[in-house]
């Protein structure tokens, strides 16, 4: 080092992040790092930029677009990654990252990618839809919990339900929740509290612990069972940041399972209090209902009766009377009309009638042989014999000229 940097030498700046930058791009043009993804920042471009940490240090990263579009996964917080790249110094800040050119799962990071499989799987079979999930009993009498007969979780549930409502019952239905054996005895209680219908409602879960100790209920036979309950499932697992695919079949998610408690159990205080306000609520619309019933059946006595049967007679009585009066007086235009129209019908009759004008002196002339009417000198001949019908009698004669 003395060599590399005389006692007497004044560098400058630049001077040194470049001497470093040489230093550390030479000691480590490939190197295998493991970590966790944190602050991922995925950029338009393509390219993706996040810090890898562990407990104690970190360090940036970046992978660029053409070596990311190999990744089979797609890259979140938390995710435990194995890392191949070269350590790169940007010389004009002094910092340093780590380029990377593969990455691929490290531990949880691998039972993430199993999970998320799973869960995509399981929600293509329908078993997350939300017309699946059954509405949570308001009032019930007994709550079922399917935990550890010795964990912390089950005593949580325990003291929170007696504290606000020691009316309704808790079984227990005990079951190993952690390891190899601990989906099978979950799936094992779930079936028993559905067979024997033995409870309202059913809270399904445990306490905190590390991802690979909450698996037994993202496995995929407890998953279905929870799913297929007649009995309404509340998941409760682990701490509010954690998660299992049995929160997703569940008809509620907790965030803890005395948030499950507290979601099942109705404060019987509360409960109390609002049937005393409903109970006053009913009494007083069922007393108001009364008191108007008083007041209609008082209305319905003999004198209001007549008094109230006339206020509706008369007005019929005037509207009958109104239109009598006008259907006779339409009745007698009308026939006033009519007997104006035979009138007038007979004069024109009696002036066409032939007798009035033969009795004005007239003769009316027609062949005798025909009786076809003479109108002109055209219509006969000499010799013809005629008859000549005056207002009275008939004159027979011959034609001369």
């Amino acid at each position: 080092m003395d060599e590399t940097f005389p006692k007497e030498t004044v560098y400058t700046v630049s001077e040194i992040n470049s001497i470093l930058k040489g230093f550390i791009e030479k000691s480590f043009p490939s190197v295998t790092l493991e970590g966790e993804i944190s602050n991922y920042r995925p950029n338009s471009t393509g390219h993706m930029y996040f810090t890898l940490k562990d407990k104690d240090s970190q360090i940036s990263a970046v992978m660029f677009r053409f070596r990311a579009a190999s990744l089979t996964f797609v890259p979140k917080d938390g995710m435990l990654v194995r890392c191949k790249g070269a350590i790169n110094v940007y010389e004009p800040r002094g910092t340093y990252s780590i380029v990377i050119n593969s990455m691929e799962l490290a531990g949880e990071g691998n039972i993430l990618l199993l999970l998320e499989q799973r869960k995509r799987k399981l929600a293509a079979e329908g078993l997350f839809d939300q017309a699946r999930k059954k509405e949570l009993p308001v009032f019930p009498k007994t709550i079922g919990v399917v935990t550890s007969s010795t964990g912390a979780a089950l005593r949580d549930i325990m003291q929170i339900v007696r504290r606000r409502n020691p009316c309704v019952g808790i079984i227990i239905f005990p079951c190993i929740v952690q390891g190899a054996e601990a989906a099978p005895s979950i799936v094992a209680q779930i079936e028993t509290a559905n067979r024997f219908n033995m409870c309202d409602v059913l809270i399904v879960g445990r306490g905190g612990g590390s991802l690979e100790d909450l698996l037994p209920f993202s496995e995929e036979i407890v998953v279905r069972a929870i799913a297929e309950s007649k009995i309404p499932v509340v998941s409760a697992v682990g701490h509010e940041i954690d998660w299992a695919i049995s929160d997703f079949a569940a008809d509620k998610r907790a965030p803890t399972p005395s948030a499950a408690a507290e979601l099942c159990t109705p404060v019987k205080t509360e409960v109390i209090a609002w049937l005393q306000n409903k109970q006053s609520e009913y009494y007083t619309a069922i007393k108001t209902r009364v008191e108007n019933l008083k007041l209609m059946i008082k209305s319905f006595s003999p004198e209001n009766m007549e008094t109230r049967f006339r206020s509706i007679e008369q007005p019929l009585l005037y509207r009958f009377d109104s239109a009598k009066e006008e259907l006779l007086s339409s009745m007698s235009d009308r026939l006033k009309e009519t007997r104006v129209y035979i009138e007038k019908m007979r004069n024109i009759l009696e002036a066409s009638n032939p007798h009035l004008i033969l009795e004005k002196g007239y003769s009316m002339v027609r062949d005798k042989e025909t009786g076809k009417i003479i109108r002109g000198i055209e219509d006969t001949s000499p010799g013809a014999t005629i008859e000549i019908i005056p207002a009275k009698g008939k004159i027979t004669a011959t034609v001369i000229e």
